[in-house]
């Protein structure tokens, strides 16, 4: 055996030679403790620059960044040896590159997470899974984006090409997720709790047990959005006037947060400073903040009273008053604090 051939060997145990002319050489080249098919091709003078080189799918995506470097290296390289080893550089420095791209691979190679960040520094992942006729067979992807933005290829496509789309995707919600974000920590969100990246909504605090939903749209983050009232009605009437009057004043060049503040002329209190309070979000009959999942979106119109309640547990103390009488899809009945009178409307269904 040539000096030449023996170190090939030595250095890549998992590459033979196919025939006896050796003009074709199969088998497995290993980078960060991964190996990867492929075969090379060679002319029958054994001269580099006229071989081919077939990769895998896994190998040929990985070095897609890299394909004119490895494309004149196979040009210059004096020999299989020789180009094997840079071949083998080449795929390190991809590898470690690709590191803070991908998060999570299987085992098979069909089920792929990618990472990035948007450009206000938040992380975002993209899983891909990958059919058994990829890439002839588009793959599915599953992101935590708000409907309608999504991420979609054709066949094909690489995972350099998903994972640039994807990037593309965050850009165009950049501005979106810039308004949630400042809503979360500059109000106590009721809900959701704990928002994720695609949800749309929030129902913020605003104080006297009264509080306002908001959906945003995500395509226009910044322009008014569906706004509803939730409280005592001495509360939140004044706010839905002061935003009826106050809409002209509405600037989408301003952030969401600071244009509520302006047509609703109010500051909205930070959670600290409501916990801090005499005023409570606790439901008064069942005494706890969360019920099934559910917060208190009930509350008793009596200004000298305004205590709020879950809806199933007014639904069920107005239900076992003697008192109480129902009007097709109203319950009226006495606030068990104050005993004013209290409708609760069930939106044509039982809680």
């Amino acid at each position: 055996m040539a000096p030449t051939e023996a170190n090939l060997l030595r250095q890549f145990p998992l590459l033979l030679p196919q025939n006896r002319a050796k003009t074709v050489y199969e088998g497995f080249i290993s980078a960060q403790g991964r190996d990867f098919h492929l075969k090379i091709l060679l002319p029958e003078d054994l001269q580099l620059k006229n071989a081919r080189l077939l990769c895998s799918w896994q190998l040929k995506t990985i070095l897609n960044e890299y394909r004119q470097i490895v494309q004149q290296r196979m040009q210059h390289a004096p020999d299989l040896m020789s180009f094997m080893m840079e071949l083998k550089m080449i795929l390190e420095v991809a590898l470690k590159n690709r590191q803070e791209v991908l998060v999570y691979v299987d085992t098979c190679f069909s089920t792929i997470t990618l990472r990035a960040e948007d450009a206000s520094g938040r992380e975002h992942l993209i899983t891909v899974k990958l059919k058994g006729k990829y890439p002839a067979e588009s793959p599915d992807c599953f992101v935590d984006f708000p409907v309608p933005f999504s991420v979609s290829w054709t066949p094909q496509s690489s995972l350099v090409a998903i994972h640039r789309q994807f990037l593309a995707a965050l850009a165009a919600l950049k501005a979106f997720w810039d308004v949630m974000d400042e809503i979360d920590e500059k109000t106590w969100v009721l809900e959701p709790q704990k928002p994720t990246r695609s949800a749309t909504a929030r129902r913020i605090a605003l104080g006297n047990n009264a509080s306002i939903n908001i959906e945003v749209d995500p395509r226009h983050p910044t322009m008014l959005p569906e706004c509803c009232f939730l409280g005592a009605d001495h509360v939140v009437k004044p706010l839905g006037f002061k935003l009826s009057r106050n809409m002209h004043l509405w600037d989408p060049e301003y952030s969401l947060l600071q244009n509520l503040k302006d047509v609703l002329e109010i500051d909205f209190p930070a959670r600290t400073v409501l916990e801090k309070s005499d005023l409570t979000m606790d439901c008064g009959i069942c005494y706890a903040y969360q019920l099934d999942g559910a917060i208190p979106d009930q509350v008793c119109n009596n200004p000298q009273c305004g205590q709020p309640f879950h809806q199933m547990c007014l639904y069920e103390w107005l239900r076992g008053l003697p008192t109480s009488r129902q009007s097709f899809n109203v319950i009226f009945g006495e606030c068990p604090y104050c005993s004013k009178p209290i409708t609760l409307k069930m939106s044509g269904r039982k809680p």
